[in-house]
């Protein structure tokens, strides 16, 4: 039976695959755990990939950061940078229809930042990307990526699985046809969340569809998604997140009693303020909309942008 799971890609070690260089695993209970219920995970070693041996001897990255080189700690003839980029081509092409990759951080072949590129003559190290890390984000650009450590802040968190859910709608589009109609709706689907993450880009975005007439479909659909991937790689704030909410009980001031207006007003103060997180006024809002249903707001992927029991806005 097919799943209507998300695909995400993900450093085979983080499943709990005795893979690394000494036999062992870096099992992530987020992943294996909490996400697995959501997403069907595609395991990937890149160095058992090419045939590397395990346990095996450790490979480093030395030269220059920018372009650095994947050698053996011991054998320093041994070279696997090719080979690990080659490897990154052919799972670029197998693995079309994941909506995210999860990376093992520091690890000079899946690391995505902060990889130790050590130097000749003993000088410092330098930071740069894992070989096959690197290879494979250039061949997906688009694709929402990140690293398991970073995933235990919970901003970054909720930031990266709601890019996941977007990029999977994309895809969903795309195998459905793509339209004049469909792309507006998508894009009329995710406003909020663009305003809450990056506000210039949800102008310029708007102005973008609006002379979307003018415009070959085929070429302005990859131009729009990659703009709306960088829009939503960014954080939102408390503040952009205050600003969201007060555009969405706008669409209520005729229904709401002045007490329930003072009441909403009240808990989106609190959480510019810090003192409640996002999920309190968020939760009020919807119970009002429930109340007072209205369809473009119920389309709005900002309401829930993810499945709720992933909890992930009560730490925001």
């Amino acid at each position: 039976m097919q799943s209507n799971k998300a695909k995400l890609g993900i450093s085979a070690c983080l499943m709990g695959a005795e893979v690394r260089y000494n036999g062992g695993h870096k099992l992530s209970r987020l992943c294996s755990r909490s996400l697995s219920e959501h997403f069907d995970f595609i395991p990937v070693c890149p160095e058992v990939g090419i045939g590397m041996p395990v346990p095996r001897e450790p490979i480093r990255l030395v030269g220059d950061p920018q372009s650095p080189r994947a050698v053996g700690t011991v054998d320093r003839s041994r070279d696997v940078t090719d080979a690990l980029a080659a490897y990154a081509q052919r799972m670029a092409d197998d693995l079309q229809g994941i909506s995210g990759f999860i990376f093992m951080q520091q690890s000079p072949s899946c690391g995505l930042e902060r990889v130790k590129v050590y130097q000749e003559g003993g000088r410092p190290s330098e930071p740069g990307r894992g070989i096959f890390a690197a290879a494979f984000c250039a061949l997906h650009p688009d694709l929402p990526v990140e690293e398991d450590g970073r995933l235990n802040d919970p901003v970054l968190r909720e930031n990266f699985i709601t890019r996941v859910y977007a990029h999977a709608e994309w895809q969903h589009l795309l195998q459905q046809g793509l339209s004049r109609r469909a792309l507006i709706a998508y894009h009329s689907r995710y406003k909020y969340l663009l305003m809450a993450t990056d506000p210039a880009r949800y102008k310029s975005l708007g102005q973008l569809l609006g002379n979307l007439a003018r415009h070959d479909l085929a070429d302005l659909a990859p131009h729009y998604f990659s703009e709306l991937m960088a829009a939503l790689k960014k954080c939102a704030t408390r503040g952009t997140h205050s600003n969201v909410l007060q555009h969405l009980s706008g669409y209520l001031k005729r229904t709401l009693s002045s007490d329930e207006k003072q009441e909403m007003q009240q808990l989106i103060g609190q959480y510019r303020a810090g003192i409640v997180p996002l999920v309190v006024p968020l939760t009020l809002l919807k119970h009002h909309f429930r109340r007072h249903p209205d369809r473009y707001i119920a389309s709005q992927a900002y309401l829930q942008p993810h499945p709720e029991p992933l909890s992930l806005r009560n730490a925001l």
